[in-house]
């Protein structure tokens, strides 16, 4: 049963990790790297935890969805910017100035790396860890399968765009970082804001569905502009 709950876990980020890596079909990144940043996003998440409790228990800020300004504030500020952020600081401060970080796909690739790592144990800590009982493990992997892991995706897309942008545009003196973590928040924080306040499905779904079709206009874009697409 265990055995089941993990492997429900651990898939949705597998699975994430292949498309994406199918999608930089032009000059593939080195797996060592790769590796490595899958693991900075198993590690980001003891970071992301303790900036949570510190805003919930030294700065009082929790979601109740009776009081829509406090879930706002907890979604955004709390979870949304805490988890957003440790990921950006691997992304921005370890491989952004890589060789390997050779063309403007590579800021989703690594990006989604980072981010799938930390989904996984994340995944791992809600479904098989903290869940005992294994009807209800089943529903929250399940659920989370087709919600929370490709949000998380969605938002790595976001964030890694604009690295991978910032990373080779003209004037090193840009905003594209700042847009990159901004927009990654801004889109989690709306998600857990829906999630928290009880407004139902179509509502996540409509941000989700709304996320994978900018995700995926942006890795088209990407794509096309790769300087390794015509060799």
């Amino acid at each position: 049963m265990t055995f089941l709950l993990l492997l429900l876990a651990i898939l949705p980020s597998i699975l994430a990790i292949i498309y994406i890596y199918w999608r930089d079909r032009y000059e593939k990144e080195p797996v060592l790297y790769l590796s490595i940043c899958f693991l900075f996003g198993v590690v980001s998440t003891y970071p992301a935890i303790k900036m949570e409790e510190f805003g919930i228990r030294d700065l009082g800020i929790i979601h109740d969805h009776s009081d829509p300004f406090m879930t706002f504030t907890f979604s955004f500020a709390v979870i949304a910017f805490s988890e957003e952020f440790v990921k950006f600081i691997f992304l921005r401060y370890y491989i952004f100035k890589r060789e390997c970080f050779n063309e403007p796909m590579d800021g989703i690739v690594y990006s989604v790396m980072i981010s799938m790592g930390f989904a996984m144990l994340e995944n791992i800590l809600y479904v098989v860890v903290r869940t005992s009982d294994f009807d209800l493990a089943l529903q929250t992997g399940l659920l989370r399968m087709f919600t929370a892991v490709p949000a998380h995706t969605i938002f790595a897309i976001i964030m890694g765009y604009y690295v991978g942008l910032s990373k080779f545009a003209p004037s090193k003196n840009n905003h594209y970082l700042l847009y990159g973590l901004m927009g990654a928040v801004a889109l989690h924080g709306l998600y857990d804001f829906f999630v928290f306040m009880r407004l139902g499905i179509a509502l996540i779904a409509f941000t989700l569905i709304g996320g994978l079709i900018a995700a995926w206009f942006l890795l088209r874009k990407h794509t096309t502009i790769s300087p390794y697409k015509h060799e």
